[in-house]
């Protein structure tokens, strides 16, 4: 194989490739394409799977990609898999620019990926959408920005998704919790641990990610926390993957809360934590 598209999987569309500017109209990939494909490579290793295991029960795949910006991992997913399914599987793809939902639609288009949809919408908005079905089976969000992580989460919980594959980003909002109460009702040895601005943003990454896991958990799902590519190519590398297996809910509740408390993240709570009557009714059935 050339060394222009040694990394290039067999099934992978070409033109697909050039039309993301992944590839130059003459075949050529850069260094910074070759990393963007090595990426979403490396993700869809980790999604493959999944979705193998959605088709084995002889479902259609519904797939909703949050912050897709310009859908690299939405038209990877569809040309590798998707694409010969050849049933009623769709992909939709959430992103806030309309700029870049036009020309992900007229993209599809031109592909003949008629399984693809594309709203603009924000990651809040798109759980009260009615363009959106009520289940979905699989979610993603690579580097949602902004609060759309969270968001993202709330949607897959909403949408009882069977999977959710995200990787987290922007943790700014626990970081200012933890800076504006570490003085308050915290020992003074358990506050060293973000008095310096830097440590204040990485323990607020830190501990943002553990309550997304203990949230996931609180709600039935088995999650697993892994790297997706090394340091060299992202500082916002660590994968969250849940399925959801109806585990017990009580004890990854409680661990939660007490976590918010003890680092003085109540006011956090409503962002973490389902509705009450919705809590019953998952420890009521988990424990019957």
């Amino acid at each position: 194989m050339s060394s222009k598209t040694y990394e290039i999987r067999p099934n992978q569309s070409i033109e697909l490739l050039k039309e993301l500017h992944i590839l130059t109209r003459d075949g050529k990939m850069n260094q910074d394409s070759r990393r963007k494909l090595k990426q979403v490579y490396h993700l869809f290793q980790f999604i493959e799977p999944l979705l193998k295991d959605l088709k084995q029960d002889g479902r259609d795949i519904t797939l909703v990609d949050h912050g897709a910006g310009k859908s690299y991992l939405g038209f990877i997913l569809y040309d590798l898999f998707f694409k010969e399914l050849h049933d009623k599987s769709r992909i939709f793809g959430i992103e806030t620019r309309d700029e870049l939902v036009q020309h992900s639609r007229e993209l599809a288009e031109r592909l003949g990926f008629g399984g693809m949809s594309f709203l603009n919408l924000s990651v809040a908005d798109s759980i009260t959408s009615t363009q959106l079905p009520t289940t979905v089976d699989i979610v993603t969000g690579l580097h949602a920005c902004d609060t759309a992580t969270d968001d993202a989460l709330r949607f897959a919980l909403k949408k009882k998704a069977r999977y959710i594959v995200v990787v987290p980003c922007c943790q700014a909002e626990v970081a200012g919790v933890l800076r504006r109460n570490k003085g308050k009702s915290l020992g003074q040895a358990l506050a060293e641990i973000w008095r310096h601005p830097l440590h204040t943003r990485e323990f607020g990454s830190q501990i943002t990610n553990v309550l997304r896991c203990l949230q996931l958990e609180a709600h039935g799902y088995q999650v697993s926390v892994t790297e997706l590519v090394g340091w060299e190519h992202s500082m916002k590398n660590e994968l969250i993957i849940a399925q959801y297996k109806n585990l017990p809910r009580r004890k990854p509740a409680a661990r939660l809360a007490e976590i918010l408390d003890t680092f003085g993240l109540a006011e956090l709570k409503e962002r973490f934590f389902i509705d009450e009557g919705e809590e019953a009714a998952g420890v009521a059935a988990t424990e019957a």
